[in-house]
């Protein structure tokens, strides 16, 4: 029987899935909103996304791979049921406690982030809370095989970064295990490996073959890079989603939290990049759909805006500048409302360029080319603006983050 692959992505404004045969070929696609933050509505467009799949290509399914947003996470009891709210990937409450996470982590390091994994875990037990930790795409994945690691949930080494889990050595490393937090951590596999066949239960009600296997995930940002189709060291991808997620392929490896950069294996290479604050969900503050469309076509992306803006929803920067409490800069606002959407597009594209500029200037291979995932690449207007600002070829990427993350789960079916 020929198999097929699902990959299943959560994003930061809705989720999505795709399946692909053993050559790679895109075979269907489904969508759910996500109109909160929450477990129960993760959940809740998990099983929506798979009801969507096909009987037929469900009934060939081999392997699901799922991946979430990077340092999103929730905290759960011995059984996978939450403790408190997930901590979203922005959570910057971590913040209160960014002098103790500094005082154990090597200088610089990812970790030393006010949004980080390890910084709201700290945050956590200042608030006497105590359990098993997950990232989004762990608790997603043990909803679909059930299995509990070592100590507790099992993870990919893509989420487990920002932990503090060390990429180059594949171990938690011994400043972080001597912490003796109240926490247990997740134990960590390859993106794409297989951890467990899919709870029987859940084969039965979809019709899923019972060997199918549940792979190792990632993040949003790298599943989309992986979508992509780069495959040289210079050529980059950045997700134009609710923010703005730059992604390197590089023979050398960066780190600095200073900066708000990290670098993610991938293979002997690395994804040196970082994460903005800035993107979508701004421009979605002040404008609609409808709204981006029209007055985008009224810009003449050739000609630079005068406008500098820095846009952010709320105080706060991560990279390339990182700055907890930066203050949104989003004035003067002109009278024409395609001006003000000029202004923001343009300031957006400046804050890339410097990101690549950034890497660039501390060691990352020089950037060659990049594509474009997210909602806003298919906005012709911006990846204009974007091309003049960052002096390199832009172009949509190959497929949308799902088929990054169907890529993985096919990794996983065919070990």
């Amino acid at each position: 029987m020929s198999r097929s692959f699902l990959g299943i992505d959560f994003g930061t404004s809705g989720a999505r899935a795709a399946v692909i045969d053993a050559a790679g070929q895109l075979q269907a696609t489904a969508r759910a909103s996500l109109p909160e933050q929450s477990a129960m509505a993760w959940q809740r467009a998990l099983e929506e996304l798979i009801e969507q799949i096909p009987l037929s290509l469900r009934q060939q399914l081999g392997a699901i791979a799922v991946d979430g947003t990077s340092s999103t996470v929730l905290l759960c009891d011995a059984t996978g049921k939450p403790l408190a709210p997930p901590l979203l990937y922005s959570d910057s409450r971590g913040a209160a406690v960014l002098d103790q996470v500094q005082a154990i982590a090597p200088d610089r390091h990812t970790v030393v982030s006010a949004t980080s994994s390890l910084a709201k875990l700290f945050w956590w037990q200042q608030q006497g809370l105590a359990g098993y930790l997950f990232h989004q795409a762990d608790w997603l994945g043990w909803l679909l095989h059930g299995q509990l690691g070592i100590h507790g949930g099992i993870s990919d080494y893509h989420n487990a970064l920002k932990l503090g889990y060390d990429v180059e050595q594949l171990q938690y490393p011994d400043w972080l295990l001597a912490l003796k937090l109240p926490f247990e951590l997740p134990e960590v596999r390859a993106p794409g490996s297989p951890v467990a066949p899919l709870r029987p239960e859940l084969a039965g009600r979809w019709q899923i073959p019972s060997d199918c296997q549940i792979s190792a995930g990632t993040t949003d940002s790298i599943a989309a890079f992986l979508a992509s189709g780069v495959t040289q060291p210079g050529e980059a991808v950045t997700s134009l989603g609710s923010t703005l997620v730059l992604k390197l392929l590089s023979q050398q490896r960066l780190e600095d939290s200073h900066y708000g950069i990290y670098s993610h294996r991938l293979g002997d290479l690395w994804l040196v990049g970082g994460a903005s604050n800035t993107g979508g969900a701004v421009l979605r503050q002040f404008f609609s759909d409808a709204e981006l469309q029209d007055l985008s076509q009224q810009i003449q992306p050739e000609a630079p805006s005068p406008l500098d803006y820095y846009p952010l929803l709320q105080p706060g920067e991560r990279f390339p500048i990182n700055v907890p409490n930066l203050t949104p800069r989003l004035t003067p606002r002109p009278e024409q409302p395609a001006e003000f959407l000029h202004g923001l597009l343009e300031s957006m594209a400046r804050i890339e360029a410097q990101g690549y500029r950034l890497l660039q200037d501390l060691g990352a291979t020089p950037l060659s080319q990049v594509y474009s995932a997210g909602g806003g690449a298919q906005n012709t207007a911006w990846t204009s603006i974007r091309a003049r600002c960052l002096a390199v070829p832009v172009q949509p990427s190959a497929h949308e983050a799902a088929y990054g993350t169907a890529l993985l789960a096919r990794q996983g079916g065919l070990e």
